[in-house]
């Protein structure tokens, strides 16, 4: 499969048209299930493995209850340590005219990586307002289960989401790549003693 290139500064409007979306059932499209403690570990263990470290995030969110709950969650989690720190939250609506204040909001303040809670359609939506007005990098960016959707890519872009990575709900590790998502198992289970 082709990767389509990203929406150009000077080309045709970022967002998803709707008969594309309707195309791939991002009306239809599940809404957000509340973070799992699994979810969440894995999250945190995926960022603090990274090398170079990070130590700043900036945090977005859709408005619906699940991804709320899940960047608060993680917000609480990550400042936790002392060396680390939210530099902002950003939230956005499902749907928006133009997507650019949220999106210049979310890609302001060089952090070191950009966490994302949110439903699938209004990701994809950001995202190619991202790519399109922003130094935003899709490979510095993680997600919480809910964006793990094979029609994520299609949606947005193969090449609009390339190296994303995110997590499952059991811990496992997904990736986006070359317009696929790819999908790691959960480490093992310690033996019980």
């Amino acid at each position: 499969m082709p990767l389509a290139p990203p929406p150009s500064p000077s080309g045709p409007s970022p967002l998803v048209p709707h008969d594309a979306a309707s195309a791939y059932g991002g009306d239809t499209l599940p809404s957000p299930a509340p973070h799992t403690p699994s979810e969440l570990t894995a999250l945190l263990g995926l960022l603090t493995a990274t090398r170079p470290r990070i130590r700043t995030v900036v945090v977005g969110h859709s408005r619906d209850a699940a991804s709320r709950a899940s960047a608060a969650a993680f917000v609480t989690a990550w400042s936790a340590a002392e060396e680390r720190t939210v530099l902002a939250t950003v939230d956005w609506p499902e749907t928006a005219a133009s997507w650019l204040r949220p999106a210049t909001r979310f890609a302001a303040g060089e952090p070191d990586a950009w966490v994302v809670a949110a439903a699938p359609l209004g990701w994809a939506q950001m995202s190619r307002r991202l790519r399109r007005s922003t130094t935003w990098d899709p490979a510095r960016t993680y997600g919480f289960a809910a964006l793990g959707d094979s029609r994520l890519p299609a949606l947005a872009g193969a090449a609009t989401l390339q190296g994303m990575r995110g997590v499952t709900a059991d811990g496992g590790v997904w990736t986006l790549d070359r317009g696929w998502l790819v999908r790691h198992l959960p480490p093992p289970a310690p033996d019980a003693p």
